[in-house]
């Protein structure tokens, strides 16, 4: 039994502990730490935080992003982008009774050859009829595909967490019904560019 103990504490103590970092879009700012024995073992692994950890805005806790680890430094876990989520509780409270909720999916490819998959919804104020539905699911996407066309990936989801892509649909679909509340719920990377830069440069990484 002792044997199996020292064993144990023995692994315990040859792991080592890496800092992660979000991607370049978001500062490189901390978001945790994790361990591994191995630092190949590291590069793959999804970390989870959320928008007001990241920026010390408690108001921002509803939106969860997500990033995987594809670079290892040192001590320091560098990660790429790969989606972020409004809450499942924060987008019930929007739903209310008598009210229309209008949801979109488009995938669209930003100027750096990201293929990424928007998922904005619509909340009424009242009850919609099928035709205003329509519309309002169709400007949504024509909003999407319009701004994606200019921005790389970086540009886009700052847009996305920041609002603002939330704000041009809001502007051109309350014409056609008013709205209550307009969000980009959901964003994932479909798709990456074969030739998508590393998320530090390679001269950064100590050699073997």
């Amino acid at each position: 039994m002792a044997r199996r103990t020292q064993r144990k504490s023995d692994a315990r103590k040859a792991k080592q502990w890496y800092k992660v970092l979000a991607p370049e879009m978001f500062g490189r700012a901390p978001v945790g730490e994790t361990m591994s024995y191995d630092p190949d073992k590291v590069v793959g692994r999804v970390i989870e935080t959320t928008l007001g950890d990241l920026t010390n805005n408690f108001s921002k806790q509803n939106t969860k992003l997500r990033f995987r680890v594809d670079k290892v430094a040192g001590d320091s876990a560098y990660t790429r982008f790969v989606g972020h989520e409004m809450t499942t509780d924060y987008i019930r409270s929007l739903v209310k009774r008598r009210t229309s909720r209008i949801d979109a999916i488009v995938d669209v490819t930003t100027t750096d050859g990201f293929q990424v998959r928007v998922k904005p919804s619509c909340f009424t104020v009242k009850r919609a009829r099928a035709n205003q539905v329509k519309s309002i699911r169709e400007l949504s996407k024509q909003v999407v595909l319009t701004k994606a066309t200019g921005l790389d990936l970086s540009q886009l989801i700052q847009e996305v967490v920041l609002g603002k892509l939330s704000l041009d649909i809001y502007k051109e679909a309350k014409a056609v019904y008013p709205l209550r509340r307009v969000e980009v719920r959901k964003t994932e990377i479909v798709t990456e560019p074969a030739s998508a830069p590393a998320a530090i440069p390679s001269s950064t990484v100590p050699a073997a």
